[in-house]
């Protein structure tokens, strides 16, 4: 295809039209160019460290604005779609799961990636995270983990610890918390990753390995909320006498059970990939099911086709 596609006629002479060069040719694009709105977080959140680093890896792999999506729930850390400059939605209270399950299988040519907090994907949004990873649906979850309510001003969520004073437990938290890691391999999710925004660049790394993954990646990142939890995570913070427990290099990230043992470790527990397996997708079933239904009708006209679908309810 030629560089220059017509001459347009215009209003006092012509103007040249030219098609934008091929993807191979294209310049990726800066920090600049992807940053939007300025974070509204609070001072020294976590949250920023996630946010630099989802740029540094869009601007790495040359994720062009119409093929990255950034969706999100409710909840400080699900304000992600309002700070990147391309497509995406800020979605309702714990559904960011369901609402990327529609654009993952309808568009399988984005990276779609979803970002959220321990209430928005835990509590609320419980149910569709234990689906979405038992299906199999291609998308990237990056959960970021702070261990209490920080949008709503400090209440016990899903992950706070046993005897975590909060607005809804004065008196300290009474339930066993949930454990990220065991649910997602248990649910049924391909991918299992878990690091700690204090470490950026095993963040990345994290990232990109489940950017990668044909299928559920889930990525927990600590995120400590400096507001309402301040030192949660310092026992995972060298910088803070703390200590990172890189997973084991011989760590068979195919065993399922070895994977459980590891997410059952007491805190600080371990970073890495604690597990991740090839599986279809249920993008690639539901193509499947479509190309079948397809080949049923091929070579028909619509109104044949409709026939078709009456004659089969008489």
């Amino acid at each position: 295809m030629s560089e220059t596609i017509s001459e347009l006629p215009a209003r006092g002479g012509s103007m040249a039209v030219t098609a934008p060069p091929p993807d191979a040719e294209r310049k990726g694009l800066t920090k600049k160019e992807l940053a939007a709105d300025h974070p509204t977080w609070c001072p020294g959140c976590g949250d920023f460290s996630v946010l630099a680093l989802y740029f540094k890896l869009i601007e790495k792999r040359k994720l062009w604005h119409e093929k990255v999506t950034t969706i999100a729930g409710i909840g400080c850390s699900s304000r992600f779609p309002y700070f990147v400059q391309a497509h995406g939605a800020h979605y309702i209270h714990g559904r960011a799961l369901a609402f990327a399950s529609g654009v993952s299988l309808s568009r399988p040519d984005l990276h779609v990636f979803v970002f959220g907090g321990d209430g928005d994907a835990f509590s609320i949004g419980g149910n569709h995270f234990n689906h979405t990873a038992r299906k199999n649906i291609k998308m990237t979850y990056v959960v970021m983990d702070n261990w209490v309510y920080g949008l709503t001003k400090k209440q016990t969520s899903p992950t706070s610890p046993l005897g975590f004073k909060s607005k809804t437990d004065q008196w300290g938290a009474v339930d066993h918390p949930i454990n990220p890691m065991k649910q997602a391999i248990a649910a049924g999710a391909t991918f299992v990753a878990r690091t700690t925004h204090t470490n950026p660049n095993h963040v990345l790394q994290m990232m990109e390995a489940a950017m990668d993954h044909d299928g559920f990646s889930f990525v927990e990142c600590l995120s400590e909320c400096v507001e309402f939890y301040e030192g949660a995570f310092d026992a995972s913070n060298p910088r803070k006498g703390g200590v990172f427990n890189a997973v084991p290099a011989d760590h068979d990230v195919t065993d399922e059970l070895a994977a459980y043992k590891l997410a059952n470790e007491p805190f600080p527990g371990y970073f890495g990939l604690f597990y991740k397996v090839t599986k279809a997708t249920k993008n690639a079933k539901e193509a499947e099911i479509n190309q079948a239904a397809m080949e049923k009708t091929k070579g028909l006209k619509d109104w044949q086709i409709l026939q078709k679908s009456f004659d089969r309810m008489k």
